[in-house]
């Protein structure tokens, strides 16, 4: 996926004006956390072995919803929030994070990952005075893509569904502004149509 990011540039500028309030995904569009998906899928399927659950061969969010139901979800969210924590501290800053500071619109950032994980990674880029709201997989009882986080976030940020967009990198972003009703931009100009 490319983060060059120019037309979405282009286009937040123009939207500004035109929005009440931007929300931005974290990981995959204002940075990168370096973290090693495939060794902490690895860890969090032994750490729910160890609680007689089975992940053998599941994606980490399916090994969440399996934590939630066998009741050890705190064994994985420690996993995955120390590792994403890790990951926010080297994190890359990737070239969307540029126009954070130039909107005059609050912003707010709603994210897969941990919140402590997203705070980090926007106080190592500098981000941190530029963000009003910040909503992660923990801050609120369901995930992405469920509206509950982004409109959690919206709320924030004081802000409307129809008054915000929603700019991010995955079909699951582009599912949670669906269905919270809020107006969506991908991170990658092409995925966008501009």
């Amino acid at each position: 996926m490319s983060h060059d990011a120019g037309g979405v540039r282009d286009a937040l500028s123009a939207l500004d004006s035109e929005y009440d309030a931007v929300v931005f995904d974290l990981d995959g569009t204002l940075v990168e956390l370096l973290v090693d998906w495939d060794a902490t899928a690895t860890e969090a399927e032994a750490a729910l072995a160890e609680q007689g659950v089975d992940a053998a061969g599941v994606d980490l969010w399916t090994m969440l919803d399996l934590a939630d139901k066998h009741d050890v979800r705190p064994t994985i969210e420690d996993i995955l929030s120390t590792r994403e924590c890790d990951g926010a501290e080297v994190s890359e800053r990737l070239p969307l994070a540029d126009t954070v500071a130039d909107l005059s619109v609050p912003v707010g950032v709603c994210s897969l990952n941990c919140e402590r994980a997203c705070r980090v990674a926007l106080d190592v880029h500098d981000l941190d005075a530029d963000v009003d709201a910040v909503v992660g997989r923990d801050s609120v009882a369901t995930r992405k893509p469920h509206p509950e986080p982004l409109l959690a976030t919206l709320r924030g940020l004081n802000a409307t569904p129809e008054s915000a967009v929603f700019v991010g990198d995955s079909p699951r972003d582009e599912e949670s502004a669906l269905a919270a009703e809020v107006d969506f931009l991908y991170v990658d100009a092409e995925r966008s149509g501009n």
